[in-house]
């Protein structure tokens, strides 16, 4: 099968050109109970994307599914030396369940890539980012980008219950350190999860943080980001529409720098905000 892209709408300034890919299945397996990993054969214009961006995925149509809306997928891996791209999704509607019956072979149409990825500043040493379920799937491409870049990673990964933690050895691989904490033993408190990393800031300085997958995980970084001076940034999750801005149905309420709030659109402006700018979502 020849894998193409469409033609592309002209992208608004600043903005990366967006494009039908069509995709050619090369895996569908599952990871645990409740992720399933989706890889897939892209074209030179879907491998452009970068760490936080996404994806707007058709999904097909099944005897028991007919989803209308495509469903918005973080990028889990780019690997582009082999063309691929990689999604780690969580079988929970009509949407999932259908992409769950794609196996080796079949088409897979993705709109991409999307939004508004990570901004690593310049020079960052120590990158810390906290993540839960699948939240880790935007915060993997971040790692092996910032490994790459000659920057320490340090990973704290979060779940309910030890059977349901993944992507360690996707992050070991990208050159990362790995803390696992979970619900069950008590080790995913907020604050226990804060100690951890104030240890880990005593001996090798977190210059910074990111996060995705929880609310709670949100102001935890924030309020270490203040109490180091550091910036952080945090992938926000959204029901998604159009996945291009012109629906309006994924805005979440943000702060500027004055505190003034105003809404902004998870797909467009985002889905990567700084801690500072987003209270909830």
């Amino acid at each position: 099968m020849t894998m193409t892209a469409t033609a592309q709408a002209e992208a608004p300034a600043g903005r990366f050109p967006r494009a039908e890919n069509r995709c050619r299945v090369v895996s569908n397996d599952p990871v645990n109970a409740e992720y399933r990993l989706l890889l897939v054969e892209a074209p030179a214009t879907g491998l452009t994307a970068y760490a936080g961006q996404f994806f707007h995925l058709l999904c097909p149509t099944t005897h028991t599914d007919q989803p209308f809306l495509r469903r918005p997928m973080s990028i889990y891996r780019i690997d582009r030396e082999n063309r691929r791209l990689g999604f780690l999704y969580k079988v929970t509607g009509k949407g999932t369940r259908a992409l769950m019956t794609l196996g080796p072979g079949d088409e897979l149409n993705a709109t991409g890539p999307l939004g508004v990825g990570f901004d690593l500043p310049a020079g960052t040493q120590h990158v810390a980012m906290v993540a839960r379920g699948v939240g880790l799937a935007t915060l993997a491409p971040l790692a092996r980008f910032a490994a790459e870049r000659g920057a320490r990673v340090t990973a704290i990964l979060s779940a309910r219950a030890p059977d349901l933690l993944m992507s360690r050895d996707e992050l070991e691989a990208a050159g990362a350190g790995v803390i696992e904490v979970n619900d069950l033993d008590g080790t995913s408190k907020p604050e226990d999860v804060a100690d951890r990393l104030r240890e880990i800031h005593a001996e090798v300085p977190i210059d910074f943080m990111a996060t995705c997958g929880s609310n709670r995980l949100l102001g935890l970084t924030r309020g270490l980001c203040a109490e180091w001076g550091i910036p952080g940034q945090v992938a926000v999750e959204a029901f998604m529409g159009c996945g291009l801005g012109m629906c309006f149905a994924c805005v979440v309420p943000v702060r500027d720098a004055e505190g003034k709030e105003e809404m902004k659109r998870v797909c467009y402006d985002g889905p990567v905000f700084s801690v500072n700018e987003v209270t909830t979502w």
